[in-house]
């Protein structure tokens, strides 16, 4: 919309006025002029201008009677109207504004007056668009998180029976070859499971849906739970896995057990991903402070992998965003995983960073705040 002129409609039966008008108005705006009543009305339709300014003496149709055929029309009843005109006398301005007149401007008129009059108009105008397209927009987005949520839960339930079959048929007699192909379906049918997970998550937009809870838990149970899922990937490339966890670090924690779980095993899943085969992946968890009652934990995350540039960097936490195209087509994934644990880490009033360099590997750091036992 900023690219595109305003219009402006003025209708005048004296050419000199209309000339004055297009002066005045035409380099900011594009200008149509009309010489009767009947012209301005089909050019009314026609053209949908933003603004008329419209003469009240002109023969056979006085703009009142225009005013009037344009407020009756439903295609030109909302264009607001500014008579232009000699008739400077209380009584006709009352009349003009009681049949829906928006201004007033009385010959002879002055330049900066014009503009200005019009300028309130198309103001308004362009602000009751940008409201309107902000609500349709805000609509459209709406009904596609809708869409993805409704979706996801779809998958969820085809996708929990298919590992749930495949944990049985694991536990059955079978030649080696079978077994492997069962740890294929296995492996690809948890990471379709977790992509469904953040897809819901991102699509959660309401704070309802993503609220945090509190439970005693240990941090070391839950850390070896999700890398005994994440060494599956690890192992396929023939990557090294490794974990540090400080003495620091209390046993037994209060706090959202299971959303941190989700970011550290988006991290490492992250790391495992952007590493090429034989790389490793380390992670590294420790106390950063505390109080008398909570505690501030630090987790990193650190490859050699193919790492990132600056301006990638920037980017790699916005929902959507992926880093580079050749990259996601040969290393997998769509980047939700990071922007799902971006906004974990801060509901846990922690945050979130990179540090990277192409060719050199990345390192994830993030806090995030826990209530003591």
């Amino acid at each position: 919309m900023d690219n595109v002129k305003n219009s402006v409609l003025v209708v005048d039966d004296e050419n000199a006025n209309v000339m004055a008008l297009a002066h005045i108005l035409g380099p900011e705006y594009i200008v149509r002029a009309a010489k009767d009543g009947q012209t301005a009305l089909e050019a009314a339709e026609t053209h949908l201008p933003d603004v008329i300014l419209l003469d009240i003496l002109m023969p056979d149709m006085d703009g009142y009677a225009v005013l009037g055929a344009l407020k009756n029309s439903e295609k030109t009843q909302n264009i607001p109207v500014i008579f232009v005109t000699g008739l400077n006398d209380a009584v006709n301005e009352e009349r003009g504004l009681s049949l829906g007149a928006a201004d007033y401007i009385t010959k002879p008129f002055s330049p900066a007056i014009v503009k200005l009059r019009v300028q309130n108009q198309i103001r308004a105008i362009n602000q009751t668009r940008l409201i309107i397209e902000k609500q349709l927009a805000e609509q459209g987005n709406r009904a596609k998180i809708d869409f993805l949520m409704r979706m996801s839960h779809e998958m969820l339930t085809p996708m929990n029976t298919i590992m749930g079959i495949t944990h049985v048929l694991k536990n059955t007699e079978t030649s080696p070859k079978k077994q492997s192909y069962l740890d294929e379906i296995e492996v690809a049918s948890r990471s379709l499971l977790e992509l469904v997970q953040n897809l819901l998550d991102t699509s959660g937009k309401n704070e309802e849906s993503f609220l945090l809870t509190s439970s005693v838990f240990s941090f070391n149970t839950m850390l070896q739970r999700v890398l005994e899922n994440v060494t599956r990937y690890a192992t396929k490339k023939r990557q090294t896995l490794t974990a540090d966890v400080a003495s620091s670090v209390p046993e037994r924690l209060l706090g959202d057990c299971e959303r941190l779980a989700q970011v550290v095993a988006n991290l490492l899943l992250n790391a495992v991903k952007f590493t090429p085969e034989h790389g490793k992946v380390h992670l590294a968890a420790s106390v950063l402070n505390e109080d008398s009652e909570t505690i501030t934990l630090q987790v990193e995350v650190t490859d050699t992998g193919i790492g990132m540039s600056k301006e990638q960097q920037s980017a790699i936490f916005n929902i959507f965003r992926q880093i580079d195209e050749s990259s996601t087509r040969k290393y997998g994934g769509v980047g939700l995983g990071l922007s799902v644990a971006k906004r974990i880490v801060e509901m846990m009033d922690g945050k979130i960073w990179c540090d990277s360099e192409p060719d050199k590997g990345s390192k994830f750091t993030f806090t995030c705040k826990m209530q003591k036992e």
